[in-house]
């Protein structure tokens, strides 16, 4: 399925907009982890398992909004876009949310 941040695909017209598909996914905050972040950060390094969190949320998302899409028949999905958000107690929890629009082409 493509999937791309663009209203349109080139080289493919599309024939038919189908709706907006989603996918989320909410990651819990590990205590352990955020720590040794917090160590990296403090000497100036980047923080790898942040990185990866955010990495793997956005990759769940993305599953979700394809499987949203291919269950209405869609070919691909265009304008998809992030949201990542902290939410819960203290903003203990990541939410990431992928939305776009999906579309048959012709």
């Amino acid at each position: 399925m493509i999937t791309t941040t663009t209203s349109s695909i080139e080289g493919h017209a599309i024939r038919q907009y189908l709706g907006i598909v989603s996918g989320e996914t909410v990651m819990g905050a590990n205590i352990f982890r955020d720590f040794f972040a917090g160590l990296r950060d403090i000497v100036g390094g980047r923080s790898g398992s942040y990185e990866n969190v955010l990495r793997g949320g956005r990759d769940q998302a993305l599953s979700e909004l394809i499987e949203d899409a291919q269950r209405l028949g869609a070919d691909a999905v265009v304008g998809v876009s992030f949201d990542y958000e902290a939410i819960g107690a203290s903003d203990s929890m990541l939410m990431v949310v992928a939305t776009g629009t999906a579309v048959k082409l012709g």
